[in-house]
């Protein structure tokens, strides 16, 4: 079904008329837009030894809008619940756990499988506890699963998907990560506008764009396909000097053009509101910093 036909028939499914919160990448006029950006860190990224409620309490009073969960979670689905009701905290969105290991592009369908089963799950998970987005990567590029190959074994993959998708109404937001895998943001809209789905985008990261491109061109170039946004700081001068993984610096450092992205995040009207911080995590003093670099980014769009 592609996107077209999928809009018209849940169209008719609710009455005739589809709210703009389901459709992805639905625009208002430029008069009536303006973006909202929201903050939200990683579960994992807590490292206070609390209990989940008391986790979510704390992120809240730092000041984070939203928490990311990896899924399908270890913890019992009631108990995040609870502990989301008693906190006021949302959980936007989740990212799959199993993607990297078990990859999508793998040569062995049974591989593909587990992974699909994992994705399904995620996607359930992620509608129990209020969210709209599931994070995953699209597949791995190394000297065992070649680039045609995990380009066609992710289509299908992603294909196979698609019932649950609808099943659940949560979206796919596909991860640009150092996979060696759709390097370019044209690729990137080419991959999605293969699948044809309104649900299946990019859970768009602007910090691993650093390694090999400029975050505003892949924003530019993706507009409404961009349904959530990692954000992380980059120096690619630390990547050349210290090595790649030493390159990754706090928010406000580095070669990220804030002002740029932040023009660039209102010129496609961007809808997804959220933002998630992709760095070290810590305690409550290093959380704090965060949540305070993040308004310095927010600031920005006013």
């Amino acid at each position: 079904m592609d996107r077209k036909d999928f809009i018209k028939s849940a169209s008719i499914l609710i009455g005739g008329t589809l709210s703009s919160s389901f459709v992805p990448g639905k625009q208002t006029t430029s008069k009536e837009y303006s973006l909202i950006l929201k903050k939200s860190i990683g579960y994992g990224m807590i490292k206070e030894d609390m209990t989940i409620t008391d986790k979510m309490k704390l992120a809240k009073d730092i000041g984070f809008d939203g928490l990311e969960f990896k899924s399908p979670v270890d913890s019992p689905l009631k108990e995040i619940v609870k502990a989301k009701e008693k906190s006021n905290i949302q959980l936007p969105s989740f990212i799959n756990k199993d993607h990297w290991s078990k990859p999508l592009s793998s040569p062995d369908a049974s591989i593909r499988q587990y992974t699909i089963d994992s994705i399904s799950r995620s996607l359930e998970e992620a509608k129990v506890l209020g969210g709209d987005t599931v994070l995953v990567v699209p597949g791995v590029v190394n000297e065992k699963i070649s680039y045609q190959q995990a380009y066609d074994n992710s289509l299908k993959s992603i294909r196979k998907l698609i019932p649950q998708v609808e099943k659940t109404g949560i979206k796919i937001g596909l991860e640009n990560v150092w996979n060696n895998f759709i390097l370019s943001p044209i690729e990137a809209k080419n991959f999605v506008d293969t699948i044809d789905h309104p649900l299946i985008g990019w859970y768009l990261d602007i910090g691993n764009i650093l390694r090999y491109g400029w975050p505003e061109h892949w924003i530019e170039i993706l507009k409404d396909r961009i349904f959530k946004l990692h954000v992380k700081g980059f120096s690619r001068k630390k990547m050349n000097d210290e090595g790649l993984w030493d390159g990754f610096v706090d928010l406000l450092e580095g070669d990220i053009n804030w002002p740029g992205v932040i023009k660039e995040l209102k010129d496609i009207q961007y809808s997804g509101k959220w933002m998630r911080a992709e760095v070290k995590g810590g305690d409550r003093k290093r959380l704090s910093k965060i949540s305070g670099q993040m308004d310095k980014i927010i600031a920005l769009s006013s």
